[in-house]
């Protein structure tokens, strides 16, 4: 459910600033300012966008939370350390680390923000073999324009996710669309996550590996399963994780979960009983998958039919990998 703050005196700016944003010194050059700031929280993720009809300067402690903005309208600029950026409308960039200090000043702008728990990084990223600590982003600045752009597509995405009635009544789904935040991020930024298999994650990719991800999978469909947990609970890296899958199914982890709750899916369709309220969109729902439009395509694609054609009790015989289901 989102939130909305907006104050248009001096002293009630200041204080939401301070409320939201941990600055420690605030010096507003405007006399009437307006500060809006809504609110999309995502559970360790969430949008914020702000608006800032004013001038100021600040110096904040730190901010303990990954900040990565994209600039609307506007100018404005940071200083972390020794480190500083100065924002031009449209660019995307990194706030701050989450253990620096930062200084700044903000121009009538419009900025969104994604706000990341470092952990949730962590979560989606292994670092280097030999490295502690969270993730960390290494720049201020995307790889490249594209890369910054293609993170705010994701953000957008993101956001109608955030604000549909679906996510509200779909923990699964919102979980999904943190990690999905957190993943745009490390695809965008310079980081310390080692993507590369290592020789021990070669020799662990072996089918043992795979079958005891498999059963996990297949026992825990309902859950809000991250690769990082399949991977602990075959007792491998997410890396040799990833190769098994590679080598034996010529599928990814996530993508069998996806298939895994499909059958699922349809197996609650195939035996619903009319009158008692189940809809395609529940179940799709219910299952993780973020939009009934989205659930039917995937649907579709495996079964050789529309979802809504299975609920209203048309089954037959069709083949699928050398299988019939019905």
């Amino acid at each position: 459910m989102s939130h909305v703050f907006e104050v248009t005196d001096l002293d009630a700016a200041l204080a939401l600033i301070r409320e939201q944003y941990s600055s420690a010194q605030l010096k507003l050059h405007t006399e009437r300012p307006l500060l809006r700031i809504r609110q999309d929280p995502l559970g360790q993720a969430r949008l914020d966008r702000v608006t800032f009809r004013m001038h100021y300067d600040f110096t904040a402690d730190p901010l303990g939370l990954v900040f990565v903005g994209h600039l609307l309208k506007g100018r404005s600029w940071f200083r972390s350390s020794r480190d500083e950026v100065h924002v031009q409308q449209g660019d995307v960039f990194l706030l701050s680390q989450p253990d620096a200090s930062l200084q700044g000043r903000v121009d009538s702008a419009v900025i969104d923000f994604a706000v990341v728990e470092p952990s949730l990084l962590g979560d989606i990223a292994q670092n280097a073999p030999g490295v502690r600590g969270p993730v960390r982003l290494l720049g201020r600045r995307p790889f490249s324009p594209l890369a910054g752009a293609q993170w705010s597509h994701t953000v957008g995405l993101v956001r109608e996710l955030v604000t549909s009635p679906l996510t509200l009544k779909s923990p699964l789904i919102t979980a999904q669309a943190e990690r999905l935040l957190a993943a745009a991020t490390l695809a965008a930024f310079p980081n310390t996550t080692l993507t590369d298999p290592t020789i021990q994650d070669r020799r662990d990719a072996h089918p043992a590996t795979m079958s005891r991800a498999v059963a996990y999978i297949e026992e825990h469909p309902r859950e809000d399963l991250t690769v990082v947990e399949i991977a602990r609970a075959a007792r491998v890296s997410v890396r040799a994780l990833q190769l098994a899958f590679r080598r034996h199914l010529d599928t990814t982890p996530m993508r069998y979960l996806r298939e895994v709750r499909l059958q699922h899916a349809h197996g609650e369709l195939r035996d619903a009983v009319p009158g008692q309220g189940v809809t395609v969109t529940s179940v799709a729902a219910r299952w993780g998958f973020s939009t009934p439009s989205r659930f039917s395509t995937l649907y579709r694609q495996t079964f050789g039919f529309p979802p809504a054609q299975t609920l209203r009790g048309e089954r037959r015989l069709i083949p699928l990998s050398g299988q019939a289901l019905n």
